[in-house]
């Protein structure tokens, strides 16, 4: 009954697999046109993840999956061997398309693990293999994201001013949302009152997609400025924030979009409860810190220009790391399909790692 409170437009993945060619609801174009992109080759997947037609940590791991069955599918090898040595090649350059989120690796090294347990049934079955394999990693993403709206609707309080960074939904993922996906299972259990999106500069994934997904699903919203979190907390109009990850470490450390940590600073000023909201596929048992992490450094056009118009003086420098670290002890808990870890992270997050679903 309360699911009634969301449109079923609102269900909606972003990617559709044909057999032969990965189709991607092209974000860049968004929230102007709706306009789907058709990749047929590994390295077409791997370039849209890299210029971020596809973009969200959940999504780009779906995607690389599919980069793979292309690559099974399309391949002319005669023999296992040389089909498993297109596929290794294949999977380096889709892990090359962006460093940080860890999902992407990890889709990569499941279907090349499932590829080579069935090397000894032939090629044929090996791209039976790596096809169904593909397609259940999307299956769980889909699951996994409704589990955490689950999970984590019940720590929203009832009317519950919430404020989310970037894009955590259908977009980022196979469907549903993770941050976003909590928001959405919220408003259905009639706990939500208003979201507060960030624009998230200087890419705007919370201006041109959260938007528009909040919008879709007809859920109250507000877009404001990433620099006018603090003045809405001071003004006590915030009553949780909660975002997603691209990758959290073995001891609770959080890697996600640019900015995430300053908010996490000033949710702990303002005595106000820090949400992560993640699969347990982000969860990087080998990356202990933090500081381990490879952030990833991305164009400075991309702060010089919004969209086409330059905001800047001509020769001036600009930097963009994509990604910052907010560190375990300012998380209040981070909620995955499998339950909701709680300091100390080392130990909650390996329970849920180990834990049979």
């Amino acid at each position: 009954m309360a699911n009634s409170r969301i449109p079923r437009r609102s269900f909606f993945s972003p990617l559709k697999f044909t057999g032969n060619s990965l189709r991607l609801l092209d974000q860049l174009a968004l929230p102007l046109r709706e306009r789907w992109l058709t990749c047929r080759t590994p390295a077409e997947v791997a370039r849209a993840i890299r210029d971020m037609n596809v973009r969200g940590a959940p999504a780009i791991g779906v995607a690389a999956g599919y980069g793979l069955a292309l690559a099974a599918v399309g391949s002319r090898a005669r023999t296992t061997g040389a089909l498993l040595r297109d596929l290794d090649r294949a999977g380096a350059i889709l892990i090359r398309a962006r460093p940080t989120a860890v999902n992407l690796a990890w889709a990569v090294r499941r279907i090349l693990r499932t590829a080579q347990a069935a090397e000894s049934r032939g090629p044929a079955t090996v791209r039976e293999q790596v096809v169904k394999e593909a397609r259940s990693i999307e299956t769980e993403d889909l699951a996994a994201n409704r589990a955490i709206g689950a999970h984590g609707a019940p720590l929203i309080p009832r009317g519950a001013r919430v404020l989310t960074h970037c894009n955590t939904g259908a977009l980022a993922t196979a469907g549903f949302g993770t941050a976003l996906g909590v928001i959405r299972a919220a408003w259905a259990a009639g706990r939500l009152l208003h979201v507060l999106a960030d624009e998230t500069r200087p890419y705007l994934q919370g201006a041109r997609l959260t938007a528009w997904e909040l919008k879709r699903d007809r859920i109250p919203f507000t877009l404001i400025t990433d620099s006018m979190a603090a003045h809405f907390m001071q003004q006590g109009a915030v009553d949780v924030v909660i975002v997603g990850a691209d990758r959290i470490t073995a001891n609770g450390d959080v890697a996600n979009k640019i900015g995430t940590y300053s908010l996490s600073v000033l949710a702990r000023a303002h005595g106000i409860p820090f949400y992560v909201a993640a699969p347990v596929s982000t969860v990087d048992p080998a990356t202990r810190y933090g500081k381990d992490i490879v952030i990833e450094e991305r164009s400075a056009d991309e702060v010089l220009r919004i969209g086409p118009v330059r905001i800047a003086p001509p020769g001036t420098k600009a930097a963009h790391p994509a990604f910052d670290v907010t560190p375990a002890r300012l998380v209040s808990a981070i909620i995955t399909e499998r339950g909701v870890a709680r300091a100390p992270y080392t130990e909650s997050l390996r329970r849920l790692l180990r834990k049979r679903v």
